[in-house]
């Protein structure tokens, strides 16, 4: 597989470290009491890759934590496995090994981590370094839980880390498989059962409550932020609400959470024909790949299982499975943490989700729009567009000004404007880029120049599987207005103010123009999708240069329980905007102007 940024040598450690977790918790209730009993042989093996790894002589030997930063990581893993194997493998190696596993570690001490998820990496090390009497540092672990609570913001969500030291709203799936898994296990390492522990355990049991439903009824998370490719490592948070009894969910809701999104993966086709997890999503996907990306990083995957650690008499093995509240119900919720809108359809399974709060862009530091956090709305069952394309010029919702020259403009850095019911509304300074993009364009870390534009004011009502989109412009410029919608493959049609897009399946991609977005048009791309070689995106767009302070609105749909009965009408008095939908219901939304 493809080759990390860390190197081949660090992608060798990480590819032990990490399936190493999925083996530690599948041998924590091991049979027997020595090296093969009952265990297919995995004990002995991992036992025999430690020693090997931890000796400067081997061939085999690991990189150092001071040679190789991503070392630290799975350093962790390593130290969380042999805690959860403690009887089965740690107490068994001779001391010599025992030794050097100490000293391997112990270069964890006194480094300074990225301020990121990563400090709790150096906890758990740390921990496990002091569980066996080995060296370890209060300052260090001091450091870190004060750190960590300066990103905390609430119902259990935590950022990860300031962006650029400024911005706390980097919000994905690491809330869930870092943020809130990581310190519980740090406690269970450390006896820790006092303050600390109750703290972790009422914000896991908060995040829980929400995140809940982030999944669709097909089992799919959704498709947003960094590292996607770790799959179902999705879960690790619900296994971990079991572990520690911190959750709201029925022990059955959460077994239904794991077995639906295994089996979706399963099902899916998740594995090559190796039998490996390649980098993708279902199927190998390069482009969804971050620079520190490894053949062996799915693996972080095995945090999925972490549930194995739980008995066999378990309520979350016993009970019955329940369904997700998706499955018996429509979800409407608000995530005010990352600034979200949800809502999840029975009729269809989907979950979206709509965006006027993340973005992990630094203030005031204009930069390409990051597919992963940029986009206006994400979904359980469609990925947003990836490959140079879509950095460059983004096409998957999006609300974009599209100049003379046809250029796309960006929408990072964002501002929340505020988050209520089922309306969110944000505003970004639209720009355009000004030079070529890097070559590695996954994830460009020096930022190409960029022309300024016009504050754009942006807002949503999102009810079932509509989304009524907002957008104003509020400076002058001789731009077009262009709104799109989500990305998915199939047979594509554009009349009048409405597009669409509709997979074999049923699924269907549709845009309106409700108000001012008179032109449709539907926009091909190759390469950009995770669920096939080719996709369409449906736009409306206007066919003049907008005009300030005028409000524009369309009406964004997913949904695989066929054509919505009639769409909103739009009334605008000022910075008060009235959505009247079909059934006579009304939505107001405040567009407070700069």
């Amino acid at each position: 597989g493809p080759v990390s940024a860390s190197g081949r040598h660090s992608d060798g450690l990480e590819g032990f470290a990490r399936t190493f977790l999925a083996a530690a918790f599948r041998l924590a209730h091991g049979h027997g009491h020595g090296y093969g009993e009952g265990d297919g042989g995995l004990a002995q093996w991992y036992a025999e890759g430690v020693a090997a790894g931890v000796d400067p002589g081997s061939p085999d030997r690991w990189p150092s934590l001071k040679e190789v930063t991503q070392a630290r990581v799975e350093a962790a893993s390593i130290a969380l496995a042999l805690h959860e194997t403690r009887a089965l493998i740690w107490d068994a190696l001779d001391d010599g090994v025992r030794q050097r596993v100490v000293e391997w570690l112990a270069d964890a001490i006194g480094l300074r981590y990225p301020s990121s998820n990563w400090v709790w990496f150096q906890n758990i090390t740390e921990a496990f370094l002091r569980s066996v009497g080995g060296p370890w540092s209060e300052e260090d672990i001091d450091r870190n839980v004060e750190l960590t609570e300066t990103w905390y913001r609430q119902d259990g969500w935590y950022t990860d880390g300031l962006a650029g030291g400024l911005t706390p709203r980097k919000f994905d799936w690491y809330a869930g498989w870092a943020m809130n898994f990581y310190p519980l296990w740090y406690c269970r390492i450390s006896r820790e059962d006092g303050a600390l522990r109750d703290r972790y355990r009422t914000r896991l049991r908060a995040y829980l409550d929400g995140a809940q439903h982030l999944f669709g009824a097909n089992g799919s998370p959704l498709l947003q932020g960094r590292s996607l490719t770790y799959r179902f490592a999705a879960l690790a948070p619900f296994w971990a609400g079991a572990v520690f009894d911190a959750t709201p969910l029925a022990p059955g809701r959460t077994r239904r959470l794991a077995s639906g999104t295994l089996r979706h993966f399963v099902e899916a086709g998740g594995w090559d024909e190796q039998g490996l997890q390649p980098i993708g999503w279902h199927r190998a996907f390069e482009p969804i790949r971050q620079p520190y990306s490894g053949a062996a990083s799915p693996y972080w995957s095995s945090k999925g299982f972490a549930g194995l650690l739980l008995p066999a008499d378990h309520p979350v093995w016993t009970e019955p499975e329940e369904p997700l509240e998706v499955e018996t119900r429509d979800v409407e919720l608000a995530l005010p943490a990352p600034g979200w809108l949800v809502s999840g359809t029975k009729s269809d399974g989907i979950v979206r989700v709509v965006n006027h709060g993340t973005d992990a862009q630094p203030e005031q530091t204009f930069g390409v729009d990051d597919p992963n956090y940029a986009r206006h709305a994400y979904s359980t069952h469609t990925g947003p567009g990836y490959g140079r394309t879509s950095w460059e010029a983004p096409v998957d919702n999006h609300v974009a000004l599209i100049d003379a020259a046809g250029a796309v403009s960006h929408r990072r850095p964002l501002t929340p404007l505020g988050l209520s019911g089922r309306v969110g509304v944000s505003r970004h300074r639209a720009h355009w880029l000004e030079g070529p993009m890097q070559d590695d364009f996954v994830w460009p870390a020096a930022q190409p120049p960029v022309r300024l534009g016009p504050l754009v004011t942006t807002a949503s009502v999102l009810r079932g599987a509509v989304e009524v989109r907002l957008a104003r412009v509020e400076e002058q410029c001789s731009c077009r207005l262009r709104i799109s919608g989500y990305q998915i493959n199939g047979r594509t049609d554009a009349d009048g103010p409405m597009a669409t897009v509709q997979r074999g399946d049923g699924l269907l991609s549709i845009v309106v123009g409700l108000r001012g977005l008179t032109e449709a048009a539907v926009i091909t791309t190759d390469g950009a999708d995770v669920f096939g070689p080719s996709s369409a995106v449906p736009v409306v767009a206007t066919g003049i240069p907008v005009t300030v302070g005028e409000l524009y609105a369309a009406a964004v749909v997913l949904t695989a329980a066929g054509h919505p009965d009639g769409y909103p009408r739009i009334e605008s008095d000022g910075e008060k905007v009235l959505v009247i939908w079909p059934d006579g219901s009304r939505d107001t939304v405040s567009m407070p102007t700069p």
